[in-house]
């Protein structure tokens, strides 16, 4: 029985680092293609942990892991500076246009409806 235990914690650490690497380059190239990045990590559940992502020139994208261990990990691989939190100097980096203040805001500002 051990040695199932073993094959199964092998499989899971395998399939992990695939995930960390993937998420490293997939950061790297959203850095590349922003002149740089910084980013984030929230914990959202059940579901894993965000990678917020803001690009130099204010573009913004995010990507999900299975943990907050993995983001952390994919995004020091990725050699970005990480943020506590999204807030202050950080958020005022993001530049939005019309599309983003219609889906966010919707009814409020006269923007579609989200449902």
């Amino acid at each position: 029985m051990a040695d199932t235990q073993q094959a199964d914690t092998q499989q899971v650490d395998a399939k992990a680092e695939r995930q960390v690497n993937r998420l490293a380059k997939q950061i790297g190239s959203f850095s590349k293609a922003h002149g740089g990045a910084e980013g984030q990590i929230a914990y959202i559940g059940e579901r894993g942990a965000r990678i917020v992502l803001v690009g130099e020139d204010g573009g913004w994208g995010d990507l999900v892991a299975r943990s907050y261990e993995i983001a952390r990990q994919a995004v020091t691989k990725a050699g970005i500076t990480l943020h506590e939190d999204f807030d202050g100097e950080f958020a005022a980096k993001v530049t939005t246009g019309r599309y983003e203040w219609s889906r966010m805001a919707g009814i409020q500002v006269g923007g579609p409806r989200n449902g």
